[in-house]
């Protein structure tokens, strides 16, 4: 469980504040708007109504006390420079801003961010990759070239092991899981016999992953 501030609550910092606090952490959240508090008011720790472009309004959070600071304000980014700043220089753990351009996050980063995201960005590139491969359910990209997908089985594997198949060895790839309907079992073990109508989660380096895909 973490401890986790959440300034703005946009359409990103909603959903973010709604995952995190069904994921069991502490979430505290500060918004402007009444309305947009009250909303996520049944599932939060804490709320406040306030401006933390305000110093005053920022240090009555304790923002050292939390492991994670989001700054998700999208339509203001003078503010969420601003703000990013004092949580920095108050102190805090790790901030984590939101950005629509990269011009934004060179500023960001410049005055405190330890990261930026671009959630709308992410979330256009990954539909596009994944709409762009053929028989690829799910996509991640990693850092350094590598990647997770969600695959269905080769043909030839049907019925044999992972062991039988020589997986590892002959593809250079990993299985993270097999997913099969709803049900999820996450590292196989080596006499998983390989079915029809499930998915494999594999890992591994793209040009490697991309083999596979190629004699689906």
């Amino acid at each position: 469980m973490k401890t986790v501030l959440i300034i703005g609550l946009g359409r990103f910092g909603n959903h973010l504040c709604r995952k995190f606090a069904e994921l069991k952490n502490e979430v505290m959240v500060v918004d402007m708007r009444e309305e947009a508090v009250e909303d996520v008011l049944p599932i939060v720790t804490s709320a406040k109504i306030g401006d933390c472009t305000n110093e005053e309004v920022l240090h009555s959070l304790g923002v050292r006390n939390f492991d994670l600071c989001f700054v998700c304000i999208g339509n203001n980014f003078q503010s969420s420079l601003e703000i990013t700043n004092l949580l920095k220089e108050m102190g805090a753990k790790y901030v984590i801003s939101k950005a629509n351009r990269d011009i934004q996050a060179k500023f960001l980063l410049k005055n405190g961010a330890d990261e930026v995201v671009y959630p709308n960005r992410d979330i256009a590139e990954k539909l596009a990759v994944r709409c762009s491969m053929n028989n690829v359910f799910e996509y991640i990209e990693l850092n350094e070239g590598y990647s997770i997908c969600e695959i269905p089985p080769l043909k030839e594997w049907i019925g044999l092991s992972i062991r039988e198949v020589n997986f590892r060895s002959k593809y250079h790839v990993s299985i993270l899981g097999t997913r099969n309907g709803g049900q999820t079992s996450l590292l196989p073990m080596a006499d998983h016999v390989f079915k029809l109508d499930e998915h494999l989660m594999v890992i591994g380096k793209k040009v490697d992953i991309d083999k596979i895909l190629k004699s689906l």
